[in-house]
């Protein structure tokens, strides 16, 4: 079949136009495996996201279980250690050996046949004669006053001096916030005229110090329902030992 001129020029078009669809091809193929990989890339990054949400909650959980294990080991580690290195000394002089925990027991014999000899009549005289000379001492008789009165909190037998006598609720530091605050003690101011009963007021501080002691009325003390035991719980915890409830109480 003889080929006329139209299809001579006809043939460089169709050729071009398969370069071109060829091409298309080739740069839809491209996009395809881009998108592919982005969408790869997209997928990775989700799951390793996944997986690092899930081992970080997981890791605190862990923190938070061990961290209170942690420090009542390490506390009672050093209770133990302080206490047998009282006697352990001794113990190695006497019959050169050495048993761990042997120390600790004997300290607290010790300390156990203080507390009945210091209940009984005789040793309460001899206290009461030690602390007299105690007392004549300068600088001595500031430091054990001071000492005493935080043991009289944690003497079960003194029930008359205990440092918490009640747990309460104040407006502090301004109008419309309150703190938990602790009674520790009532007093009476006299100003000429009249006489206005105080009481003396702790309330726990995050500061360097221990916290801050008011003198308050009566009215502006509200009473609760909270032991003393149940406010140092709420100190303790950051506040996240308080019911969901208080319920204020009528004077005593």
């Amino acid at each position: 079949m003889p080929v006329t001129p139209t299809d001579v020029e006809a043939q460089p078009s169709s050729r071009l136009l398969g370069a071109e669809e060829e091409k298309d091809k080739k740069a839809g193929e491209i996009e395809r495996r881009q998108s592919g990989a982005m969408r790869q890339r997209s997928g990775q990054q989700a799951l390793t996201s996944i997986v690092h949400s899930w081992a970080s909650r997981k890791f605190a959980v862990g923190c938070a279980i061990l961290f209170p294990v942690a420090v009542t080991v390490y506390v009672t580690w050093w209770f133990l250690t302080f206490f047998d290195n009282f006697f352990s000394p001794i113990y190695y002089k006497l019959f050169d050996f050495h048993v761990f925990g042997l120390g600790f027991i004997t300290s607290m014999a010790f300390i156990f046949l203080i507390g009945v000899f210091f209940s009984s009549w005789l040793g309460s005289a001899l206290l009461g004669i030690g602390e007299w000379i105690i007392k004549r001492l300068p600088l001595v008789k500031h430091i054990y006053s001071a000492s005493k009165q935080v043991s009289a909190a944690i003497n079960p037998e003194n029930e008359a001096s205990k440092a918490f006598q009640e747990c309460v609720i104040i407006r502090h530091p301004r109008k419309g916030e309150y703190a938990i605050a602790f009674i520790t003690g009532r007093t009476v101011l006299q100003t000429g005229t009249q006489d206005t009963k105080l009481n003396t007021v702790y309330v726990p501080t995050n500061h360097v110090y221990v916290g801050d002691i008011f003198l308050l009325e009566d009215k502006e003390i509200t009473h609760t329902n909270l032991s003393v035991r149940e406010g140092l719980e709420i100190i303790v915890s950051c506040g996240m030992a308080i019911p969901p409830n208080l319920i204020a109480m009528p004077r005593p």
